[in-house]
């Protein structure tokens, strides 16, 4: 009888996918002849495109996934070059976004104030004699979106999702991550030191000179490296359970006298009794370091600091300052346009205002309405693909397909949007707009502390090219921005839109099973739902992930961190695997008919290949390896499909290829 419910299921969900006919038959161009698919499934695909195109001067990369924002920003910044042409009703979302777009263009009227704006947060830090003062600032600048040396933030509790409590999390350095205070190979020394002449430079342009600068800055750094001595490492952080540390205010308070919580708290305007504290020993070592560290050099960390937090909404000096650290950092070679910096800090800090507009522009409601089919036929594809798991038990499978379908799907834009009501912008008063948005973002989440989750709230802008998996509240997040091609286009044949979102949605929804979303349940709450036999033979196979992924050499003799990237490895080699099951439930996935000399089965692979066309700098790439846990794009396509017999079969891939793996090697999670 149960086996007859399997497969009644499988046919239902055959049949609501097959009604999708068939769209336009866009050809696929550029592919490299000459090269083996099964050697290098990314040249193959994007070979002739990478060797030609040229990264802009005022990039890091150019392609798809996360550089699709270049164009977005252009996209935003043509609304935003529109509209604040016009005359728009005060209060409504097009007179905010205009006026402080128009404010942050004024580049004459920021100039002239040079860094008046800050001065009388630099005088304040000047009055601060004990450690009761300097936490005191510490405080009122973290309500200003200036975490300094506490992060404090309010969201739901892992282990109670269904209520927002208060979060703090290890902060306090400059450099992107604790490893860099700690390497000497020669490209992060030259970080740590372009850094430090940063940090001078800031100093010298509030009126230090060169030698009171450098020390200032030496200074700086030093604090800073004691700091990241506390810090866990990237792999440590994604430890959920590690991470999670509810503690009473009042032991807190006993724990660390000199950070004096009860204040700082009152401070920050929390009323909580408890605080989940996500990394401990960084606030143990804080509280000593307080003790420790000389007032007076404090000081000059907290100045380093606030200059830094808003060098880029100062005048030139400091704007350029920020871009020289960040050319070393990153490769970029000239600054982005202002029209650009300016349309991506709308959509920072007026996100939703301006999304308003875009989806407008360029979000249609048929869009939306395939994409919940894709999304919806993904899931269906991912609960056969659970039902016929071998190393899983039957009863661990049933919670698994619960949680698989109580899955919420937010798809394009918020159903409410936020009201940006306590922000007060100026058409003359960038600085001022930046800090009045800054501190109703603040006040907009100290208002949750305590209260239901809102189901409804998204944490990333309708326009931004990115997806999302928020495991306190088991839900996938796509919004407009990567709704467009190479991801998605509402015109052209499924085979692109499996191959492309299709991808994406099964590697979001496979975030709700990788190596930190298994262990949250349907509700959202880090709880147990497995038995201990299951859960090994999970690990087990998430090892096989991080061994297979430690193996890959992406620039001179750095290596992918297979530890770090597991997560989203993991993602990628089921999303494939699922978005590939559910196109075989299309018409067209079932046809064996050629389009531009290409099967239906070809056509999904090339659209995985074409969605991380991505050509980079090699600074950013390094960047990229040391902080960002998704695996550099040509490895979120010739990995997973290391892993995808189907791809085998597709292009004919035989063992003396490249990219082969035997059939016993090949990764299946789910």
């Amino acid at each position: 009888m149960k086996n007859l419910l399997l497969l009644l299921f499988a046919l239902l969900a055959f049949a609501s996918c097959s009604k999708q006919t068939l769209k336009n038959n866009v050809a696929i161009t550029g592919i490299d002849s000459k090269l083996r698919p099964g050697d290098n499934f990314f040249r193959y695909v994007n070979g002739k495109w990478y060797d030609s195109v040229p990264i802009p001067a005022s990039q890091t990369g150019v392609g798809a996934y996360m550089f699709m924002n270049y164009p977005q920003r252009i996209r935003l910044q043509g609304i935003l070059d529109s509209i604040s042409q016009s005359r728009n009703p005060i209060g409504s979302p097009e007179q905010k976004v205009a006026d402080f777009y128009a404010s942050g263009m004024d580049t004459v009227r920021i100039d002239e104030r040079t860094y008046k704006p800050i001065k009388p947060l630099l005088a304040k830090i000047e009055t601060i004699n004990d450690i009761p003062s300097l936490m005191n600032f510490v405080a009122g600048e973290a309500k200003m979106d200036n975490s300094s040396i506490i992060a404090f933030g309010v969201s739901p509790d892992d282990k109670n999702s269904s209520r927002n409590i208060a979060h703090t999390y290890q902060t306090g350095i400059g450099l992107p991550d604790r490893d860099y205070y700690f390497k000497s190979d020669s490209s992060t020394v030259a970080i740590q030191e372009s850094y430090k002449k940063y940090i001078a430079t800031l100093f010298q342009n509030t009126g230090s000179n060169a030698e009171e600068a450098k020390k200032n800055a030496d200074l700086v750094y030093d604090i800073d490296k004691q700091l990241a001595d506390s810090h866990k490492t990237k792999v440590e952080l994604r430890d959920v359970q590690a991470n999670y540390n509810k503690i009473a205010v009042t032991d807190l308070v006993k724990r660390h006298p000199n950070i004096g919580w009860a204040d700082l708290l009152n401070n920050l305007g929390a009323q909580t009794d408890s605080l989940d504290v996500g990394q401990p020993a960084y606030y143990d070592t804080l509280n000593t370091l307080l003790q420790t560290i000389p007032i007076n050099n404090w000081k000059i960390y907290l100045k380093a600091n606030t200059i830094a937090r808003y060098a880029d909404d100062l005048s030139k000096p400091f704007v350029d300052a920020a871009f020289e650290y960040t050319k070393v950092l990153s490769g970029q070679a000239v600054q982005k346009s202002r029209g650009e910096k300016m349309a991506s800090a709308v959509d920072n800090y007026l996100g939703e205002a301006l999304g308003q507009l875009y989806v407008k522009k360029y979000f249609s409601e048929d869009a939306k309405k395939r994409m919940l089919i894709l999304v919806n036929n993904v899931q269906k594809a991912y609960a056969v693909r659970i039902d016929k798991l071998e190393w899983m038990s039957d009863g661990t499978k049933q919670k698994a397909k619960e949680k698989l379908f109580a899955i919420t799907k937010k798809i394009g834009y918020p159903d409410k949007w936020k009201d940006y009501k306590n922000v007060h912008i100026a058409r003359d008063t960038y600085f001022e707009n930046v800090v009045s948005a800054a501190a109703a973002g603040y006040e907009r989440q100290l208002a949750k502390l305590g209260k239901p989750v809102d189901k409804a709230e998204w944490y990333t802008t309708p326009s931004t090219v990115t997806a999302y998996n928020n495991p306190t509240a088991n839900e996938i997040v796509f919004p407009a921005g990567i709704l467009q091609a190479p991801y998605f286009d509402n015109n052209v044949d499924d085979a692109l839109n499996y191959g492309g979102i299709g991808m994406v949605i099964g590697h979001e929804i496979t975030h709700t099973f990788d190596d930190q979303g298994a262990q949250y349940d349907k509700e959202g709450n880090l709880k147990d739902w497995w038995t201990k036999e299951d859960y090994k033979k999970f690990k087990s196979r998430i090892q096989q992930v991080i061994d297979l992924y430690s193996t890959y050499t992406v620039l001179d003799s750095l290596h992918i961190k297979g530890d770090m990237t597991v997560g989203e490895n993991t993602a990628d080699i089921a999303g494939i695997a699922v978005a590939y099951d559910a196109f075989k439930m299309t018409q067209q996935g079932q046809d064996t008919k050629k389009i531009g000399g290409f099967t239906a089965d070809q056509r999904f692979f090339l659209s995985i290949a074409k969605i991380w066309r991505v050509k980079m700098k090699d600074e950013y790439l390094r960047l990229w390896i040391n902080n960002n846990p998704h695996s550099p794009p040509v490895w979120r396509v010739n990995g997973p499909l290391m892993n995808t017999s189907p791809f085998y079969e597709a292009f004919d891939v035989k063992p003396e290829d490249k990219m082969f793996l035997p059939m016993k090697d090949r990764i299946i999670i789910w």
